[in-house]
């Protein structure tokens, strides 16, 4: 080799240079980092988290050797779809420490395909990303190599991610390849799009799906690898990021990786606060205030706090989501009391949760939920998104201090004089009640009520006869009404002791006799009849009410109902003597 070889290394002279200067010695490479998801990524079925149901399947498929030649994987991003592909590849291809064992649900990892397959270097488990490789000429790649045995392996493994991106023709292409492959070939799909994958694709594959992992199990998983990476971090923290992954581990650890670089200044523990500062979260004590603060219907303290968290960097949309899962979590906790005591829940869940429990109803909560759901919307669209999350606190602050729909609706029914801000409850028509609320124009008609054939009916009503009661309003024709006299006209379905039961009751309960008459005359309407006329009536005329012209024109898409509210108590006349006739009608009659 020639001293002006062009490909001889350069390599330093030795001792100090022309200037007495020593050679300088290259710097060291640094180790390229490993982000947690890959560091920590599962490679046994019993590393897998929150997947219990696809573990124990497989795990009993290979001990009846009943493996399938497809499967198909679902799930939403980062539970362990592709994770899981390939701790099968490896189970399917292991052969042990000695060399000589068989397909596995324990893959041993030391033997040369696992190494391999570990490596993402094996040239017999083949990934195709189908986001990027969409067309059948594609497919048609890998079904030329399904034509070929594995070369050092025991089955060739096809792992397609993404499958429902893959187009119409490239399935088709793939179909028979998959419903008859050939018996070295194994076939591992996956996607997050389930409902986009063709049946006639479902049909040849095992299907699992991969369930979103719960806040408790990714909140222990993550505690552990701080654990290994000896980082401090506190639970509120580790919950905040459980809670941020939305059920998906990978998400999970890309947000604890981020906590941890982001670190405290003085190398202490990181906090709930500074986690919450960095996704944009409002602190959990801040949710539970402003909670506090709109069921109190306190506006100042409301805003101050929204403001406070605003300051923290909390985003304002971000906030009122926090507050509809708030108001999810009380609703469960009142509906299922067990909740308050379940270990599965944070202090704070367990203490102010259950003390907003009991103290707020199930009407409330579901109002707080409709008009937090439809806020979120609202500041979406608005311009300004501190400005629409303040007037949507606002708005509920003002909401808290009104009753329930239907505390409404019966307090207008008693009165029908009451006003709702201002407005006579009775309307142009009378015989009505109205009220706002939830987007609702909510009306109730009233019975009428004198001293008449009604409190025959609403004696029926109080002695528990149902069947009389019923037919009273819906057989009966009312011709006159003159004690002890009773004039009616019956409709032809009407029962035949009917007019025996209405004689023992008014005889029972006066201790006089009175007269039923059967007439031919048309009569009044029955009293359903004449409620189903009032109703309708009551409805034009709210309806045309100025006032619910200008909430229709303010709030489009308001509804108008009409709710069929449990019915009330019968009032009876304070002296039911007072339909007895008196004793000069029965004079010579005996």
């Amino acid at each position: 080799m020639g001293m002006f070889d062009d490909d001889a290394p350069d390599a330093p002279p030795p001792g100090p240079n022309l200037f007495g200067d020593e050679p300088a010695q290259e710097a060291p490479k640094a180790a390229a980092y490993r982000v947690l998801a890959r560091k920590y990524r599962p490679t046994t079925f019993d590393d897998l988290i929150g997947q219990d149901a696809l573990v124990r399947t497989l795990r009993n498929a290979f001990a009846m050797d009943r493996i399938a030649h497809a499967f198909m994987l679902t799930g939403v991003r980062g539970v362990g779809k592709t994770t899981t592909a390939r701790i099968l590849a490896r189970a399917l291809n292991c052969t042990g420490p000695e060399g000589t064992g068989g397909p596995t649900p324990d893959p041993c990892g030391v033997c040369d395909n696992c190494k391999a397959i570990l490596a993402d270097r094996h040239p017999d488990v083949v990934e195709m990303d189908a986001a990027s490789n969409t067309g059948v000429d594609d497919v048609r790649e890998i079904i030329d190599a399904t034509r070929f045995k594995p070369l050092s392996a025991r089955v060739k493994v096809f792992i397609i991610d993404e499958v429902h991106m893959l187009s119409k023709a490239a399935f088709n292409a793939l179909l028979k390849t998959l419903e008859e492959p050939p018996p070295h070939i194994k076939f591992v799909l996956a996607t997050t799009e389930i409902r986009k994958v063709p049946i006639t694709v479902l049909s040849r594959c095992q299907r699992f799906d991969l369930r979103r992992v719960p806040v408790e199990t990714l909140a222990a998983h993550f505690t552990r690898i701080a654990q290994k990476e000896e980082v401090a971090i506190s639970e509120a923290a580790l919950t905040h990021i459980a809670r941020a992954a939305d059920g998906s581990v990978r998400d999970g650890l890309s947000l604890l990786d981020q906590a941890i670089a982001r670190g405290t200044e003085d190398g202490g523990e990181i906090t709930g606060p500074m986690v919450a500062d960095m996704l944009g979260l409002a602190d959990r004590g801040f949710v539970f205030d402003l909670m506090d603060a709109v069921v109190k219907g306190d506006i100042p303290a409301a805003l101050k706090i929204s403001d406070d968290s605003y300051e923290r960097g909390a985003d304002p949309g971000v906030l009122l989501s926090d507050m509809l899962g708030l108001a999810h979590l009380i609703t469960r906790m009142k509906s299922v009391p067990s909740l308050a005591k379940s270990g599965a829940l944070p202090e704070m869940e367990r203490t102010r949760g259950a003390a907003l429990a009991e103290m707020l109803s199930i009407p409330f909560l579901g109002r707080l939920w409709q008009m937090l759901l439809k806020g979120l919307q609202e500041v979406e669209t608005a311009p300004d998104r501190r400005a629409g999350a303040e007037m949507i606190l606002i708005r509920l602050c003002h909401v808290a201090d009104l009753p329930p729909p239907g505390e409404l609706v019966k307090k207008f029914t008693e009165n029908p004089g009451a006003t709702l801000g201002g407005a006579p409850a009775g309307g142009p028509g009378g015989g009505s009640a109205r009220a706002v609320a939830n987007g609702h124009v909510v009306m109730q008609t009233a019975a009428p009520r004198a001293l008449s054939f009604q409190d025959v009916v609403a004696l029926a009503q109080t002695k528990r006869d149902v069947m009389l009661y019923a037919h009273l309003r819906q057989s009966v024709h009312l011709v006159r009404f003159a004690p002890p006299v009773i004039e009616i006209r019956l409709t032809e379905d009407h029962p035949r002791d009917l007019i025996s039961k209405l004689s023992s009751m008014l005889e029972e309960e006066t201790g006089r006799r009175w007269t039923i008459v059967l007439s031919t005359q048309a009569g009044a309407p029955t009293i359903d009849e004449q409620e189903g006329v009032a109703t309708a009536k009551a409805r034009d005329d709210a309806l045309a009410h100025p006032l619910v012209q200008a909430i229709l024109a303010q709030f489009p898409g308001t509804k108008v109902e009409t709710p069929e509210l449990p019915e009330a108590e019968p009032e009876l006349p304070a002296d039911w003597a007072a339909l007895v006739p008196p004793d000069e009608i029965y004079e010579g009659e005996e």
